[in-house]
């Protein structure tokens, strides 16, 4: 058994990290964590009579890896200490997720006190860098838009077919992105029958799905990132504008999906034909529903031809795959388990 801990268990990635992990057949979850003195419930109500408990970060014991669900620049202060014990690190956070210190410390206004642990790091989409992570000690896993935008868009960018300075994408999320703390955008009769931009230019999510795509490209890449809360809590939908090089067809494009995540078990290439007798279509694009609570990405796509606009729509949920759930499958990747081991849920219906 892999033994496991989980620094910061009150929020919302921490909660679905210990619900996660405590189903898991190969890990024992040794502890986690909460500096309020409130018991497991008072946070987590899903959790009421499971004999879980939280204790004290002053309290941890030693464990094979650690999941870090606490604010930005707390894993920093922690990791070259636990790794010198041999601790592999999961930061469900943004400490190490840029490989351009210069921009990590603009965006996230402060220095960055373990910079060596950042550019060992490996960014944890296990769909493009899965040999890295096998190999790593210390993962940073994305951002929820991040992971919706960069699964979207891999394909293309890796096989040239957009503009890589034109893309487009807009960004809906739940409000369960925004954070346990209660704040005026997620009180509910503020979001509820209502749409919340917020963060529109220049998003921090941004860097991280220009630095990764940009691997893919031949060249740099510019993303035009905006974001919305919208009254639901979990999920993401990323809808990528995007305009090709040269003329393309539908049916070509999802070829391409296809073939570049064949074998993937937890991205699903939404590929259902538009009804001709259909006065409005939504059969053939992904819905966010359909993934809550889950580790899978759908993705669909359409074309306008007449204009010239290919737009890739990806959902996932901001906690699942965009989250905790994808943790996991860091995990089962740096221990040598089988990938989809303990994240095989399909998601509910209805939800």
């Amino acid at each position: 058994m892999i033994k496991v801990g989980i620094l910061g268990a009150s929020g919302y990635m921490g909660g679905e990290a210990l619900r996660v992990l405590n189903e898991h057949p190969q890990v024992e979850v040794a502890w986690a964590t909460s500096r309020t003195g409130q018991p497991l419930d008072y946070f987590h109500r899903n959790f009421y009579g499971s004999g879980l408990k939280l204790i004290s970060p002053e309290e941890i014991t030693p464990v094979d890896a650690i999941f870090f669900a606490i604010p930005t620049g707390t894993p920093m202060k922690m990791a070259a200490e636990l790794l010198d014990q041999g601790t592999k690190l999961i930061d469900l956070g943004a400490d190490f997720r840029l490989k351009n210190r210069a921009d990590w410390e603009r965006v996230y206004k402060r220095q960055h006190a373990a910079w060596p642990v950042a550019e060992e790091a490996v960014y944890g989409i296990p769909e493009l860098h899965r040999e890295e992570i096998a190999q790593a000690r210390v993962i940073a896993n994305p951002g929820c838009y991040s992971s919706a935008a960069i699964l979207g868009l891999a394909p293309l960018l890796k096989a040239g077919l957009i503009d890589a300075q034109k893309i487009i994408v807009d960004g809906l999320s739940g409000t369960t992105g925004a954070g346990a703390e209660v704040d005026v955008t997620t009180h509910h009769p503020e979001i509820g029958n209502n749409l919340i931009p917020y963060n529109v230019v220049d998003h921090r999510h941004t860097y991280e799905m220009e630095q990764e795509l940009g691997l893919l490209s031949e060249g740099p890449v510019t993303v035009h990132f905006t974001s919305t809360y919208v009254p639901i809590t979990r999920g993401i939908l990323a809808i990528c504008h995007c305009f090709p090089t040269r003329s393309l067809r539908r049916s070509e494009v999802l070829d391409l999906y296809h073939g570049f995540y064949e074998g993937e078990q937890f991205v699903k290439v939404f590929d259902v034909p538009p009804d001709s007798q259909a006065s409005w279509q939504y059969r053939p694009y992904p819905w966010v529903a359909a993934v809550s609570g889950t580790n899978y990405c759908h993705i669909g796509l359409d074309i306008d031809e007449t204009r010239h606009r290919l737009v890739v729509f990806s959902v996932l949920d901001s906690v699942g795959k965009g989250g905790a759930h994808a943790g996991v499958q860091n995990l089962n990747l740096m221990f040598g388990l089988e990938e989809k081991t303990g994240l095989e849920r399909l998601g509910l219906h209805p939800y």
